[in-house]
């Protein structure tokens, strides 16, 4: 689990399901819910974690939807391909050095009170994401920002920043209108007062225009004349805030044709009726790490012992008990990603020869704390049914492991100060790129949870900063390189990245789940 960054809300922890209002999960008063034709209602349940419309502010799950419908990115990816930015409102090119990226505004975009998109809201937009000091402000730290022309920018990084174009896509650096954003109180500074405005009324390109918006309640869109893409199927969306258990109830009745936000469980339940369900890798991915600080624990910092657990795993039963869609990442960096590995070149469980590492550890059956937080669920799946299948198998091979389940605010503090002997958390990319992963080298933030000191193994830092400096093509087979090093000898274990799982209505022909936005709601069909 992240919760480094300002943004640990946007981690799409289930608990936002606690925050869920049952009331809203009736029939829906909102037009029609026909689906397929346009000019009909599309009604969507979810479980918010939603705090402004505003888009320069926002980093939440529920926001990035939100944002994603009403706005426009300077670049974009297509469908759930996240290994490729591509054009948005503008074109690109990266400098050899991947300092500079140059971008070039394509015509034809309007804002939904019909003005042009220029770029001068493009640059506006970047430096009031950077000046407001938001939860997403850091995903341009570093990056100066500045009009090089009448239709041209660049981003300019202090460092190589290869990464660049894979963080615009994010729906938090969309582009808004800038004379509008600036009549009702905004600026690129901290002293910004637009959020109340665009809590209420959208001022961008998207698909969508707001209608209006409730962070507790639901929020209502239609669709924008002005957008020059491709027509949404749905004149209207209604984006509800609801338990999972009432989201379920709901799909299988037809008071709404989308649900986002159901636990493997409730998938499961589903199995036999007429919806759809949609089940894809999401991009989380959970982990074990086994602390190196012998003041901590002289057992798991034992090289021999922490290969037992490697080699005592049974991964492949770890996936299966998660549920349809969820699969094993081949070391830290989710499938998705460009420079993931395959789950054949991750460590593979071998019973015997966990046996022989176990014994060459010196290992005699002491207990082994296994810390976690057992308030929150990763992709509606309990880290406690993680934690007791890892305690079940590892007992095959002699590790006698206790559970200590603790609420997260408890957990998270010696997680962060890297005291659990054992601990079973998550990591979430802040955008999809393999940069987000170097943080599990030596010295590093999740290597230091770990008690992995700065130089504790040369190898895997030599090769971490050789992912780092890589360019272009090379790039991918850097970071494959680094994570078998990794698998090899560092102190994580990567088990599974479980399911994103959305369920829609018969009359859904289509919807594209993508690991940065969640789903595009003007491309259900």
């Amino acid at each position: 689990m992240k919760f480094s960054r300002k943004s640990a809300a946007a981690t799409g922890l289930a608990i936002a399901a606690a925050l869920a209002l049952s009331g809203c999960a009736g029939g829906a008063n909102n037009g029609s819910t026909d689906g397929g034709a346009a000019g009909k209602s599309l009604v969507v349940d979810a479980s918010f974690d939603l705090k402004t419309a505003d888009p320069n502010r926002q980093y939440e799950t529920t926001g990035s939807i939100v944002a994603k419908a009403l706005y426009q990115t300077l670049l974009t990816f297509e469908g759930n391909d996240v290994t490729k930015p591509i054009d948005g409102l503008a074109s690109y090119e990266m400098n050899p050095e991947n300092t500079v990226l140059t971008l070039t505004l394509k015509p034809g975009a309007k804002f939904s009170d019909g003005s042009p998109v220029t770029i001068d809201d493009a640059v506006f937009s970047l430096t009031r994401v950077q000046g407001v000091k938001g939860n997403p402000s850091f995903l341009l730290d570093g990056v100066t920002v500045a009009k090089t022309g009448d239709n041209t920018l660049t981003l300019t990084s202090a460092e190589p920043n290869p990464a660049l174009p894979f963080i615009l896509p994010n729906p938090a650096l969309s582009v808004v209108n800038k004379k509008v954003v600036e009549a009702n109180g905004g600026s690129d500074t901290e002293s910004d007062k637009a959020e109340a405005f665009l809590n209420k009324t959208s001022a961008g390109s998207g698909p969508y225009k707001l209608e209006s918006f409730d962070a507790a309640k639901q929020v209502v869109l239609t669709a924008n004349p002005e957008y020059n893409g491709p027509k949404p199927a749905y004149s209207r969306v209604v984006l509800r805030n609801v338990a999972g258990p009432t989201q379920k109830l709901n799909v299988e009745k037809g008071e709404s044709q989308v649900a986002l936000d159901l636990n493997p469980d409730q998938v499961a339940e589903l199995a036999g009726s007429k919806v759809k369900i949609t089940s894809d890798p999401s991009r989380y991915m959970i982990f074990l790490l086994l602390n190196q600080n012998k003041d901590v624990s002289k057992i798991t910092s034992n090289p021999d012992f922490l290969k037992a657990v490697k080699l005592g795993i049974d991964y492949d039963k770890i996936v299966k008990m998660a549920g349809d869609g969820s699969v094993r990442p081949g070391g830290p960096i989710p499938s998705l990603f460009v420079g993931a590995v395959d789950a054949k070149q991750g460590n593979q469980r071998d019973v015997e020869a966990a046996k022989t590492a176990l014994k060459a550890a010196g290992y005699n059956g002491e207990k082994v704390t296994l810390n976690f937080p057992n308030d929150i669920t990763v992709q509606g799946l309990s880290l406690q049914n993680v934690a007791e299948a890892v305690q079940a198998q590892l007992k095959e091979v002699g590790i006698d492991i206790a559970l200590a389940p603790a609420p997260v605010a408890t957990e998270l503090d010696a997680y962060r100060n890297g005291t659990e002997t054992v601990g079973l958390w998550y990591w979430g990319p802040d955008f999809p790129d393999a940069s987000n992963y170097l943080v599990f080298s030596p010295g590093e933030l999740v290597g230091l949870r770990a008690g992995w000191a700065a130089g504790a193994d040369a190898a895997v830092t030599e090769l971490a900063n050789a992912a780092k400096a890589a360019t272009g093509e090379s790039r991918a087979a850097a970071y494959e390189a680094w994570q078998k090093a990794l698998n090899e000898s560092g102190p994580f274990v990567p088990l599974l990245q479980p399911a994103q799982s959305i369920v829609t209505a018969p009359s859904i022909t289509s919807v594209i789940t993508n690991p940065v936005w969640t789903v595009d709601l003007a491309l259900i069909k």
